[in-house]
Order: structure tokens, then sequence, then C-alpha cells
């Protein structure tokens, strides 16, 4: 069936819009054509699409200001865009809103060793920030997966975090201070280079946020100093069960890895036919990796290889060279892609208390009969941080509904068993109509009375987070 043509006064509209748009920014700084737009049709959950009016990708916070004071004028709605990385469907524009990329914004505009910061426009990759730092042995600490490609601008909006996190946190734990553009246009400064700031924690509410306050435009970024040494020692075992109590276990006796992660045997095969890293034939398989002096790895190595060996491992490998050490990763770090070349799969990321980790996996495993669909998991297992992919076929009618009903279901028990909804990938429209078994009618009502606060129009990122009930008729007021 044929589309039908836009109306003449939907047309006019838009010339409208984007006559005022390249009026404050460079030409190739607006797309607008229809078959331009399409690459910003959807994010990394690909399942849902809709082309946006238009695209702007300015370079500084005077650019994005200039842009959300029109769209604001013009009653139009904006989405927020780092990478398109987003795994929520944090990105997906609708039909009649402009989206704001901030990949132009990508300049580190200020580092200081001695206060250990730096700041930098928030296009910038996560990768990027480490590598602007990193010839003076300092990183930065939170490390998605897609870290290669993942804005600063998206790691502040979903809080994200990274297979290191169980020891340095997610993102707020390294966020000092923000340059934010509200909906109206204005500017506004949050935190700084210090630790606190006085007053009302309102970087604590705009990271996180997904884009619903503001646009996040620069960014300042706690940097450390990198560790003298790292080890990682692989452990394979003949149940997930008996993995997941080994990772309580580590936990209880008080011992903070760098890392704690976890893969089961669909996700070991996968990566080992992709990346030839030497993975063991298991059920699954742990990597643990701990950091400091050579005395301190070797005493903290030392509990961790205990614990380990009282649940009778199929193998226990510790790393001998920084060759060895890389290979150990390999696998872990090619998982996504890995498990995309086998095929179409949903990741979810519900957080539990580590001790329901045993658990939950069997809940996962039985569940994965009575859908009949296989899950593979790969996660942050130090801190209960899950990601079930589970695998279907998006060619079959079907399928993804019933994808979705497990993962609904897969969420439902992470909250069940005193977790949360999300633990780094954010709400986005993934899991919206999920808030409600997390949140009661007045904790949502207070957490959109902050949106009100800062976008009283609710024009920044439609259609988001909120269940549409709740947030449609304020949208519509």
């Amino acid at each position: 069936m044929e589309m039908p043509e836009p109306r003449g006064d939907v047309l006019a509209k838009k010339a409208h819009l984007v006559a005022r748009l390249q009026a404050v920014l460079p030409e190739d700084a607006v797309i607008h054509e229809e078959h331009e737009t399409r690459a910003y049709e959807c994010d990394a959950l690909t399942a849902y699409r809709c082309p946006p009016l238009a695209a702007v990708l300015p370079t500084s916070t005077e650019e994005v200001s200039a842009v959300l004071k029109i769209c604001h004028e013009e009653g139009v709605p904006v989405v927020p865009r780092g990478s398109g990385t987003s795994l929520a469907g944090g990105a997906l524009p609708t039909a009649d809103s402009v989206i704001l990329g901030v990949a132009r914004l990508n300049g580190v505009l200020e580092t200081d060793y001695a206060n250990r910061f730096i700041r930098v426009q928030t296009g910038r990759t996560n990768l990027g920030v480490t590598g602007a730092v990193e010839e003076e042995d300092f990183f930065y600490a939170p490390d998605p997966s897609s870290q290669l490609a993942c804005a600063i601008a998206g790691n502040i909006a979903m809080n994200s975090g990274g297979a290191h996190c169980l020891k340095y946190g997610v993102t707020t734990n390294n966020l000092l201070g923000v340059t934010a553009v509200l909906m109206d246009g204005t500017v506004v400064e949050i935190g700084g280079a210090h630790l606190d700031a006085g007053g009302l924690d309102l970087l604590g509410l705009i990271c996180g946020s997904e884009g619903q306050l503001a646009v996040v435009t620069e960014a300042t970024l706690r940097i450390l100093r990198k560790p003298e040494g790292a080890r990682p020692v692989l452990m394979g075992y003949d149940s997930s069960e008996v993995a997941g109590q080994v990772v309580s276990d580590i936990i209880r006796a008080g011992i903070l890895p760098v890392a704690i992660e976890f893969m089961d045997r669909p996700c070991i095969r996968a990566c080992e036919a992709f990346a030839h890293a030497g993975y063991p034939d298991c059920e699954a398989l742990l990597i643990v990796e701990v950091e400091g002096s050579t005395e301190e790895i070797d005493a903290q190595l030392a509990v961790i290889l205990e614990i380990a060996r009282k649940h009778n491992p199929v193998e226990l490998r510790e790393s001998g060279s920084a060759e060895e050490s890389a290979r150990i990763w390999l696998g872990r770090k090619s998982a996504f892609g890995a498990m995309g070349q086998i095929n179409d799969y949903m990741c979810l990321d519900g957080t539990i208390p580590v001790d329901k980790l045993p658990l939950v996996l069997r809940r996962i495993g039985e569940m994965s009969k009575e859908y009949g669909l296989e899950v593979a998991n790969v996660f942050h297992a130090g801190d209960g941080n899950m990601h079930p992919l589970i695998l279907f076929n998006a060619n079959l009618p079907g399928q993804l509904e019933k994808c979705e009903a497990f993962g609904a279901d897969i969420l439902r028990l992470c909250v069940e068993v005193g977790g949360c909804l999300t633990g780094e990938h954010g709400v986005g429209i993934e899991k919206r109509d999920l808030m409600l078994d997390q949140y009661d009618p007045v904790d949502l009502e207070a957490q959109m009375r902050v949106k009100d606060v800062f976008d009283p129009a609710w024009l920044l990122n439609p259609a988001k987070v909120f269940p549409l009930a709740a947030s449609d008729p304020r949208r519509a007021a």
C-alpha cells in the first residue's frame, strides 16, 4: 500500500522550521531530506523505526541553545542523540520531532591532572576520554561494551556502567559537573571540578534522566591514575547456578575485584567461534580481575582461588602475562558482536541482589523452555547487573512479540527479588510500560513533576520512560 503524500500544511510547517534552523546553523548541519533522515530513524533497538522531521548537528553549546529555543517557540519535540547505541530505544524519534545529535561536539576543553578531572564536549566517545589522558597514565573508569562508539552524552543520559563498575562505579560516580541546555534554550551550569556541589543534587537528577530534562553539552569527568597492575583469572563450571554461587561467595568474603563477568554456554560457544579466545567447554564461565601492586593482587587472588576450588571448577586459569590477560578478555569483549552473527537478539539489563543470582539464573532457564526461545547470559555479575540475550528470528511472525513478553517476565522477576528494571541501558521505550511494576502511581507522579519543572511542555525526548497513559495528558496540556 502506498503511503499518503504529506499534507501541504505539514510541508509548509517543516519548510518554515528548516529555514529557521538553517539560519542559526551551518548548511550541512541541518538534515531534512527524507532519504537522509532515515539514518536517524532508530538506535540500537532496531525493532522500532521512525524517521524524524529533521536532524541537526550543532558544534557548540551556543548552537544547541539556538536550536532548542527555535523548537520551543515552534512547539516541536526534540530527541537528543549521542552515538545511537542505546539498547532501550532511548533515541527513537517521533515523526514530528527533530533529532539533536551531539556527534560534532567532540572536543577536549580542559585537562587538570593535579585535580584529576577532564572537561569535554559530550559528543566525545567514552574511549576517547581515556585516549586524551592515557599518555599521562590516567584513565576514565566507566567502560560500557560500546565504549569505542558510545558518546559521553548518552553515558550521562543512561547512567552507563561497564565491566569495571564493580570497583569504580557507574557514570554518576565519575561525573563532577555539566553544562546543560534547557528546552527553552537556557544554558545552566551544574556542579563543577570540585567533589560535591552545595544545595540540591541537581547533578544526580540530570545523570540518568534519559534526555528528559536537558541536553548536556559539556561534562567535567573524574579521571584516575592507572593501577600498578591487573590480573584476571578464568573459571569454568558445570552449571550456571554454581557459578552464581561463586560470585556470591566472593562478594561475601569482602573481596572487591575490579570486575566479575559471567558467560553461560550459549554465549561461550558463540564467543569462541567468533574470537577463538580458548575458552573451556563448560556450562558457565567467570572472569574475575583484581588490580593493584603485585602483593595486593597475589593476596586477593589467593582468597578468590580458594573459593573457586571449593566449587569444583572444570577449569581454573590464572593469567601469567599481558597476552594471556588479553585472550581471557577477548571473548567477553566480543560477546555482543558474536551473538549478533548467529541470531537476532534482545539484550536486557535488569539488576538484582548478588545473592539472588542462582535463583534468577535457574528461573530464566525455566522460562526459556516455557517460551521456546534460547537465552544467552553475559553480564556484570559482581554488582548483579544482568544481561540476558533472548535469541529470536525477526523474520518469523510473532517471534518479536514472544521475545518482548519473555523479556518483560525476566524484568518483572528482577523486581520481584529486590532488584530493578535497568542497571545501565535506561528505560527508553523498551521498559516504559513496566515502570508500574517497580513504581506505584504516587512514585511516578513525583518523577513526572520533576519533568514538569524542567520541561513544562514535555517537548524533550517524547514518549520515553513514563507509561504513555500517564504521560500523554501532560504532553497534550
